[in-house]
């Protein structure tokens, strides 16, 4: 095994006498953990899990025009804090402010590091010491173990919990409001679904409460949807557009999941509030830097138009990708390996959008089973799992799916032009594993 660690404690054991190795092998040893440090550990891999924005691989694609964009921004100087119409500084948060007000009715906008960060800006300036009301049902975990009532306690707001985990009226935040509530704070539960015995308060009787009494109301709906364009299955998902016109004053979100972009957080609503979170100190240790800046233009821009929208944006072009089309790679893919005396069938298969996000959409699908060899049940499933892993050590890894003793590729999230590569990848995967090759 040539990870770092199990190098160093190899190099370790045979320095204390517990190992009985040559000054050779030790040299050996040595020379591949200085090749380990000097080498590159994020690398490309091919996500055959039919799970669009995986956390695991980065979330959103960004796409190579988003690539082609962002190449002259980083390679060279920008102006990135420099106003050439005035010849004097400008704001770094102003090439993607315009964009973002423009597609979603924002008065102004904000960029922090993710949508966490944008969470504790926002109640540590707006309330600090003081209570926000949140509903019991909406403490969510966001992923990565980071949940609402960690992230509140953070920021020095005073959480107060209403209503019940599956039910919770306009009156049970109406009761809780007191002299010290600065604001009424609503979580979309964008990574999973409850039914049944349930009920929530609209936004927009949310935002008439807090209007009456003189607080504020921030909602953050995690999954990032700047707007809805047509043909595909986002009806229960909310908008920041929707969101502000029903009358949030803050609206919070991710920019890596359905918007398309960079790891990023945004906040967009009310004018007066984002110019108080700009100059916060806080807001100096959050702020991004020019390459998220530059990818978030990018990924921006397509909303536009959504022709644009659906062919440029990769999550959307996944989403939307017709089922045909996934056949047919599926059906390619069966035939490379057929070429390689390699024996899988296309099943049916489901995908999901991930990333916390849509968890009650499933994606219709196409994957490619492998035919594992083996006489029993137990033989077939430990070849599925060792060619499983034997893929993932690959200088470009592909990650399948193990399933039950059963290895699958989904097409839905694998480029036809990586079809070919895959087919190989398996194909070098089990010569590596094939006794007659072993030393």
């Amino acid at each position: 095994d040539d990870s770092q660690a199990n190098v160093e404690a190899c190099i370790r054991r045979a320095l204390e006498g517990g190992l009985a190795v040559s000054e050779e092998e030790i040299i050996h040893a040595i020379e591949k953990r200085v090749r380990l440090i000097g080498a590159a550990t994020l690398k490309q891999i091919v996500n055959a899990t039919g799970i669009i924005l995986h956390t695991n691989l980065g979330r959103a694609v960004l796409g190579k025009k988003v690539l082609d964009d962002i190449a002259p921004i980083v390679t060279g100087y920008s102006n990135l804090e420099f106003d050439c119409a005035r010849a004097a500084r400008g704001k770094r948060h102003a090439h993607v402010a315009e964009l973002v007000r423009y597609l979603t009715g924002a008065e102004d906008v904000l960029v922090v590091n993710n949508n966490a960060a944008g969470i504790i800006l926002a109640l540590a300036t707006l309330a600090t010491d003081r209570e926000v009301v949140i509903s019991r049902g909406e403490l969510i975990e966001i992923g990565g173990e980071f949940r609402i009532p960690e992230i509140m306690a953070a920021s020095g707001a005073i959480m107060k919990e209403v209503g019940t985990t599956n039910r919770t009226r306009l009156t049970d935040y109406e009761a809780a409001v007191t002299e010290k509530t600065a604001c009424i704070f609503k979580a979309h539960k964008s990574n999973y679904r409850m039914s049944g015995f349930v009920e929530e308060s609209p936004l927009s009787e949310l935002a008439t409460l807090t209007r009456r009494r003189g607080l504020l109301l921030l909602y953050d709906i995690g999954s990032g949807l700047l707007r809805k364009p047509e043909g595909l299955p986002l009806e229960k998902e909310p908008d920041v557009a929707g969101s502000l016109a029903a009358g949030a004053d803050l609206v919070l979100f991710s920019a890596d999941k359905l918007l398309g972009g960079p790891q990023a957080g945004i906040i967009a609503g009310k004018r007066e509030l984002i110019q108080r979170l700009s100059q916060a100190p806080l807001m100096r240790a959050l702020r991004v830097g020019k390459l998220t800046l530059a990818a978030l233009s990018s990924a921006c821009r397509p909303y536009l138009d959504d022709k644009k929208l659906l062919s440029e944006n990769p999550t959307f072009s996944m989403l939307s990708r017709p089922q045909s089309d996934i056949l047919r790679c599926a059906e390619r893919l069966r035939d490379e390996l057929k070429s390689r005396d390699i024996s899988s069938s296309v099943v049916e298969a489901e995908g999901q959008c991930g990333g916390g996000t849509l968890p009650d959409v499933r994606l219709p699908s196409h994957a490619v089973k492998l035919e594992a060899p083996g006489k029993t049940t137990v033989e077939r499933s430990r070849f599925s799992e060792k060619i499983f892993r034997q893929l993932l050590l690959l200088e470009r890894p592909v990650l399948g799916i193990l399933r039950e003793g059963e290895l699958l590729f989904d097409l839905r999230t694998v480029d036809k032009s990586d079809i070919v590569y895959v087919a190989e990848a398996i194909g070098r995967s089990i010569a590596l594993l094939t006794p007659a090759n072993k030393p």
